[in-house]
């Protein structure tokens, strides 16, 4: 075990040694992971209480807020990742891990200490805490992403001009067009946002969810004609490398094209299955838009704890 009370920079070794920087296996070593501790606590949604061992006054958490839930209305759109926050904090006994969103709700967020990340937003409203904003509701602009933990700026939601979400620390929802084919993309940056969805008379697709360390929900595409719904974005399980994959669309004709669910950083997201959104992976993924009474619940959230 390290010393106690010695902190470093994120990827610089934690050592009582004189060594530089330059020592540093930076190739080697994740921006967010802390090079020479060992993951000693995996706290998951429900949890209220953390024992650490005593002598340790700092801790490293990783925090991940809870995933949107996938909206329901007509034209709807995907729902957006969960924030993700990291660095250290006093150690403490506490803990709030968000729970992720049910159908038409935003997801919760998680803290630890001073370490705190937002949850992921449902479709048509904007994330908080470096959450994603969800995609747009039939017509409407998607909604805008929330500042990160760490000042790294939020995405702007989808216009008719732009159509995808931009990118950010919570990126930005994608548009509803109502002439295009295609729903405007969530945003890609540490959170994926939610797609847009699509409601034209035209044979269309909802908008696919962001990309990132979690990612969004797809959203859906109702109407006449043949419909797909969005795919659920990509994300990168933080303490592997490995990606996790989102869920794919489903299609159909008038009132099947819902949302996959976006992944999280510990798995992937749901496809979609008729008119119900899939599921947002766990670790904060976004859950897609259902063309039903039933989007997919966002990915609840994940607490990591080092020292």
């Amino acid at each position: 075990m390290s010393n106690a009370s010695r902190r470093g920079q994120v990827g610089a070794p934690v050592s009582t040694e004189g060594r530089g920087d330059s020592d540093t296996p930076f190739a080697n070593t994740s921006f967010i992971l802390p090079y020479g501790l060992l993951l000693q606590q995996t706290i998951n949604a429900g949890t209220t209480s953390v024992t650490i061992p005593a002598g340790i006054t700092f801790v490293y958490a990783i925090a991940v807020g809870g995933g949107g839930g996938g909206s329901t209305s007509s034209g709807a759109g995907g729902a957006g990742a969960g924030g993700i926050a990291w660095g250290w904090t006093l150690a403490n006994s506490t803990c709030i891990v968000g729970t992720g969103g049910a159908s038409g709700a935003s997801g919760n967020y998680t803290r630890y200490g001073n370490i705190i990340a937002g949850s992921g937003a449902t479709g048509a409203t904007s994330g908080t805490l470096g959450g994603a904003g969800g995609g747009a509701n039939y017509a409407q602009s998607g909604a805008s992403g929330g500042t990160n933990y760490w000042g790294i700026p939020n995405g702007i939601g989808g216009s008719s001009i732009t159509l995808d979400g931009t990118n950010g620390g919570g990126a930005g929802g994608g548009y509803s067009s109502i002439t295009a084919t295609r729903a405007g993309n969530g945003g890609n940056g540490i959170s994926g946002g939610g797609g847009g969805g699509q409601g034209t008379s035209v044979t269309s697709t909802g908008g696919n969810g962001g990309s990132g360390l979690a990612g969004g929900g797809g959203g859906q595409s109702i109407g006449s004609g043949s419909r797909t719904g969005g795919t659920g974005g990509n994300g990168i399980n933080i303490l592997t490398g490995a990606v996790t994959t989102g869920g794919a669309g489903s299609t159909g004709t008038n009132n099947n094209g819902s949302g996959g669910g976006g992944a999280g950083i510990v798995s992937n997201g749901s496809a979609a299955s008729g008119n119900t959104g899939g599921a947002g992976g766990l670790g904060g993924g976004g859950g897609g838009s259902g063309t039903g009474a039933t989007g997919g619940a966002g990915g609840a959230g994940i607490l990591y704890l080092f020292y």
